[in-house]
C-alpha cells in the first residue's frame, strides 16, 4: 500500500521540529521537505552566538544524514514556486512537480524592511539568515560606526552582534518611547536602557527615518526632527513580516495585515494544507517566538495520527540575555492598577527592576517583568500559568524570604503534574519526574535525550534541574554533585583522590577515577585541580588547557594575544616602566592600564611571545597570570607611605600578599585589595579578599566581586595584626581551593555553603573541623614551590617550541592578522 505523502514547504526550525515529531508519532507518510536556503534547518534563536565563533554546523538542529536516516527526502536551495491545489501538486524552483496528500506551509517570516529612501545603498543590511551575518561580518571589518533599526528583541540582538564584531560606536534607533515595547513597561526599559548605555551602547527613542544618506554607500541617517547621525552600516531589524505569498498566489485565505489563516487545528482554508510558525494567523495573531510554532506541529502531528489536539492562545512569556542583561516578562506584563495591586523593587545602583502584578485580592500572581536579574522568572511563570495562591508576603517573589521560607526545589515540587516546564517542546513535570523515578535518569543530559526538555531556547533548564534533585530527594535518593558525566565526583572529592593517590596528569585521573574520553567540561577542571595540588608548569598538560592557558597569555579579536607582567600592589620603578615601553614600541603593541593597576599589551603575535618574555623576565618582572585562574592582583593605595589619611602602609602590604599568592591556582580567578583607611581607595570590598587598615590593625574581608552581578565582601575577622591576619588568608583560600566547585568564584561559594559565614568563621578561626594545621601546610607548600610559568618556557626548549604560528616556519607570523591605526597606537582588525 503507497503510504500517504505530507510534503513541507519550508525547512526552518518549525518545518524541521514537525518532521520529528511525526516521524517519532508514525513510519506511515512518505515526507519531502523544501527548502529555499542552501543549509538544512538550524538555530535562528541562538544565531548571534555565530559571531562568537560558532559555525554554521554548531547551530544545525540535525546532520544532513538524519533525514536520510528518517527516510525523509530534503530538497534544499528548491522553493515552491506553485501549488496547484485542484491537483495537489507543488512546483519547484528547479521544475520539480510532486503530488501531496497534505501539504504543511512552514514559510517563515522575512525581515520586514520599511519604505525609506535609501535603503538600497551598500552597508544597509538584515538579519534574519546566516548569510545575512556572513555579509554583516564581512562589511564591519572597515566600519567603525554602526547602527540598527529597532529597539526590539531582534534589534538588540543585531546591536550585540555588531560589537561583538569590534563596532565600538553602536547606535540603536527606535520608533517607540521605549525599548522593547511589547515585552516591557515603561521603567524597565529605563532601567534597561541605562544598563546598556552603561556598556557602551548608544539608544535614541522617538526616532524616525525620514531617509539614508550617501552616495552608493550609507554615510548618515537623517530622522524627521532634522536631526543625523553619521554611521558606516546600518542593520534593519524592525520587526517581521509572515511569508505568505505562495499561500496568496494559490488562493489560500490570508489577513489584511498578512499571514495564513488558520483554525484551532491550523487547517487554512483548504483542508488539506496546514500552516505552522510565523506565517500562521490565528485569531488575528502572528507568533513570532519558536515555543508557539512547535506546538503548532505538534498539533497538525496530532491531526495527522488521529489525535484530537487542538491549539490556543498561546503564551507570549520570554527570558533573554541582551548584551548581558537579564530581561524577562511574564503574564499578564502591562496590566495597571486598579485592575490589579502592583509590587516594585528598584535599584538603580545595580541596575535592577523588578515588578509583579498581583489580583486585587492577593491571592494570584498576574504577570510582571524583571530587568537585571532574573533568576526567579521561571518559578514566577510557573505561579501564573497554574494559578499557584501566593504566600502572604507577596513581595517574597521578587525579594527573596526572609525568614527561614523553603528550599528552592520545594516550590517547583508543589507544581501539579500537567505544569508545562519546557515550552519549546511541550514537557509537563510529570514526564520530567517520571523519566527519574521510573528510568533511573538523574541528570540534565539525560532528561535532554529522554523528553528533549531543555533542547530548545535552553530557559528552562533551572527548573529541569530543581525537579530532577526534588524527584531524587522524594524518592529517598542521594543526591550526589558531580564534575560531569566522566567523573561520578565532586569537584571536592577528586581533588582529595588524585591528592592521596599522588595522580599528575590528566590521563591518569581519567583512568583511575573516570571512564570516556573526557570532555571540555572536566578537562580544565581538572587541570585546576592540578595545578592547585601540585604547582607544576601548566602548560606541560597542553592535552587538558584552553587556549589562555596553552599560551600563558589571553587570545584577543583578531588572533593576537596580550601580555600583563605582574605589578605588585601596582607600584613600578622607572626604569621597568621604560622597558615596558620599550618592548610595546618593538613589538608594535597597544599599551594600557587595567583596573588592577597593571599595565595591559596588546596585539601580540603568537611566536613573539617567548620573546616579548623574555625582555620582561630579564627587566625583573614575571608572569601576571592574567589568563588564569590564579591570583590577578592585590589592588592597592598609597596609604601612610603618601596619603595623610592613611594609617598603614598598604602597598607594603599589598606586595607582601600579592608576592605570597603569586601563581597559585583556584577553582576561579581571586583578586585582592589593600585599603590604608576607611576610605576604601583600593575598593578591597569588591575582592575575593579585602584588607583595610584600622587604628588598631588591620580588618579582613572575604568573598566579594564585581561583575555583572557585584557583592560586598563579608567581615571576617577585625583589628588583628598583620601575622594573624595572613594565617586566616592561608587557610581560608586554601579551604576555597580545596572545596569549591569549578569555576565558582568566592562570593558564589559562599552563598552556597551551608552555615555561611558563620560556618567559614569556624573552620578557619575555631578550627572547628580541625584541618587548620593541614591548611597551613598546605598554602606554605604552594608558596614555596612558587615558579614564573613566563620563565619556564623560554628556558625549555621542546616547550617554546609550542609557540609558533607555523610549525614548518616558525619565524613567520599569522598572515590573517591585520593592524588598523588607533589614536596614535594600533590595534587588529577582525
Amino acid at each position: 500500500m503507497t503510504k500517504p505523502t505530507v510534503i513541507v514547504v519550508g525547512n526552518g526550525m518549525v518545518g524541521y521540529k514537525f518532521c520529528e515529531k511525526l516521524v517519532a508519532k508514525t513510519p506511515d507518510y512518505n515526507i519531502i521537505v523544501f527548502g529555499e536556503e542552501p543549509r538544512h534547518a538550524y538555530d535562528r534563536v541562538h544565531l548571534s552566538e555565530y559571531f562568537n565563533g560558532k559555525t554554521g554546523d554548531d547551530l544545525s538542529m540535525s546532520a544532513r544524514s538524519w533525514y536520510e536516516e528518517q527516510g525523509i527526502m530534503l530538497r534544499l536551495g528548491d522553493p515552491i514556486q506553485e501549488i496547484d491545489r485542484r491537483n495537489k501538486t507543488v512546483h519547484s524552483l528547479l521544475g520539480v512537480s510532486i503530488q501531496y496528500d497534505y501539504l504543511i506551509l512552514a514559510t517563515g517570516s522575512s525581515a520586514f524592511v520599511p519604505d525609506i529612501p535609501g535603503v538600497e545603498k551598500e552597508g544597509v543590511f538584515v538579519y534574519r539568515t546566516i548569510e545575512d551575518l556572513d555579509l554583516i561580518k564581512a562589511y564591519a571589518a572597515t566600519a567603525r560606526t554602526g547602527a540598527v533599526m529597532g529597539g526590539g528583541l531582534l534589534g538588540l540582538e543585531a546591536a550585540k552582534a555588531l560589537i561583538d564584531l569590534g563596532i565600538k560606536d553602536t547606535h540603536v534607533i527606535e520608533f517607540a518611547p521605549r525599548l522593547m515595547p511589547r515585552q516591557i513597561d515603561s521603567a524597565g526599559s529605563e532601567m534597561l536602557s541605562s544598563k546598556l548605555k552603561a556598556l557602551g551602547l548608544n539608544i535614541h527613542l522617538n526616532k524616525s527615518t525620514s531617509h539614508i544618506g550617501g552616495t552608493n554607500n550609507i554615510e548618515a541617517l537623517h530622522f524627521n526632527d532634522d536631526t543625523t547621525l553619521q554611521v558606516d552600516m546600518l542593520v534593519i531589524s524592525a520587526g517581521i513580516r509572515p511569508r505568505d505569498e505562495l499561500a496568496k498566489l494559490s488562493g489560500l485565505e490570508t489577513g489584511t495585515r498578512g499571514g495564513i489563516v488558520v483554525n484551532d487545528k491550523m487547517q487554512t482554508s483548504d483542508e488539506s494544507i496546514f500552516a505552522i510558525g510565523e506565517c500562521a494567523l490565528y485569531e488575528g495573531m502572528i507568533y513570532g517566538l519558536v515555543a508557539p510554532g512547535y506546538e503548532m506541529a505538534d498539533v497538525v502531528v496530532s491531526q495527522l495520527t488521529g489525535g484530537s489536539k487542538l491549539f490556543y492562545s498561546f503564551d507570549m512569556s520570554t527570558r533573554l540575555k541582551l548584551i548581558g542583561v537579564d530581561v524577562a516578562s511574564f503574564g499578564d506584563a502591562f496590566i495597571t492598577e486598579p485592575d490589579c495591586r502592583t509590587i516594585v523593587f528598584e535599584d538603580t545602583h545595580k541596575g535592577i527592576y523588578k515588578r509583579i502584578n498581583i489580583t486585587t485580592d492577593g491571592q494570584y500572581l498576574l504577570g510582571g517583568v524583571l530587568i537585571g536579574d532574573a533568576d526567579a522568572y521561571n518559578m514566577l511563570l510557573q505561579t501564573v500559568n497554574n494559578k499557584l495562591v501566593l504566600p502572604p508576603n507577596p513581595e517574597d517573589l521578587i525579594l527573596g524570604s526572609r525568614g527561614g521560607a523553603e528550599s528552592e526545589g520545594a516550590g517547583v515540587m508543589n507544581l501539579p503534574d500537567d505544569a508545562l516546564i519546557c515550552s519549546c517542546e511541550a514537557v509537563n513535570k510529570a514526564a520530567i519526574c517520571s523519566s527519574v523515578t521510573d528510568l533511573g535518569i538523574t541528570g540534565i543530559e539525560g532528561i535532554k535525550k529522554c523528553t528533549k526538555a531543555g533542547t530548545g531556547c535552553g530557559g528552562c533548564v533551572p527548573l529541569v534541574k530543581d525537579l530532577i534533585a526534588g524527584t531524587m530527594k522524594a524518592n529517598g535518593q542521594y543526591i550526589k554533585n558531580v564534575i560531569c558525566e566522566h567523573f561520578d565526583y565532586s569537584r571536592q572529592e577528586l581533588f582529595d583522590l588524585i591528592k592521596i593517590n599522588n595522580v599528575k596528569n590528566y590521563d591518569l585521573a581519567l583512568d583511575h577515577f573516570g571512564h570516556g574520553d573526557g570532555c571540555e567540561v572536566c578537562k580544565p577542571a581538572v587541570a585546576s585541580i592540578l595545578s592547585s595540588l601540585w604547582n607544576d608548569v601548566i602548560v606541560k598538560q597542553d592535552t587538558i588547557q584552553d587556549s589562555n592557558d596553552r599560551f600563558l597569555a589571553n587570545i584577543q579579536k583578531g588572533g593576537t594575544y596580550s601580555v600583563v607582567p605582574r605589578i605588585p600592589g601596582g607600584e613600578i620603578t622607572p626604569d621597568k616602566l621604560i622597558v615596558i615601553g620599550q618592548v610595546a614600541k618593538r613589538y608594535n603593541l597597544y599599551t594600557k592600564i587595567t583596573g588592577g593597576q597593571r599595565i595591559d599589551m596588546f596585539g601580540a603575535h603568537l611566536n613573539d611571545l617567548p620573546a616579548i618574555w623574555e625582555e620582561l623576565i630579564e627587566a625583573g618582572f614575571e608572569s601576571g597570570h592574567a589568563y588564569g585562574k590564579a591570583l590577578r592582583t592585590v589592588k592597592s593605595c598609597v596609604g601612610s607611605t603618601w596619603c595623610r589619611f592613611g594609617l598603614h602602609d598598604s602597598v607594603s602590604f599589598a606586595i607582601e600578599i600579592e608576592d605570597r599568592y603569586k601563581g597559585i591556582r583556584a577553582p576561579h580567578k581571586l583578586k585582592g585589595g589593600v585599603s590604608g583607611c576607611i576610605r576604601e581607595c583600593a575598593e578591597a570590598k569588591s575582592k575575593d579578599f579585602g584588607i583595610i587598615a584600622t587604628e588598631k590593625g588591620w580588618n579582613l574581608y572575604v568573598c566579594g566581586n564585581g561583575g555583572s552581578k557585584p557583592q560586598h565582601a563579608e567581615l571576617f575577622a577585625g583589628d588583628i595584626d598583620k601575622e594573624t591576619l595572613v594565617k586566616y588568608l592561608d587557610r581560608f583560600l586554601m579551604f576555597y581551593i580545596k572545596t569549591a566547585e569549578p569555576l565558582s568564584r568566592t562570593a558564589t561559594w559562599l552563598n552556597k555553603m551551608d552555615g555561611g559565614l558563620a560556618y567559614l568563621k569556624n573552620v578557619v578561626i575555631n578550627d572547628s573541623l580541625d584541618i587548620c594545621k593541614q591548611l597551613d601546610e598546605e598554602m606554605q607548600a604552594l608558596v614555596n614551590t612558587y615558579h614564573c610559568e613566563w620563565k619556564e618556557v623560554i628556558e625549555d626548549p621542546d616547550l617554546r617550541k609550542r609557540f609558533s604560528h607555523f610549525v614548518n616556519a616558525p619565524e613567520e607570523k599569522d598572515p590573517s592578522v591585520q593592524f588598523e591605526p588607533m589614536r596614535d597606537q594600533v590595534k587588529a582588525t577582525w
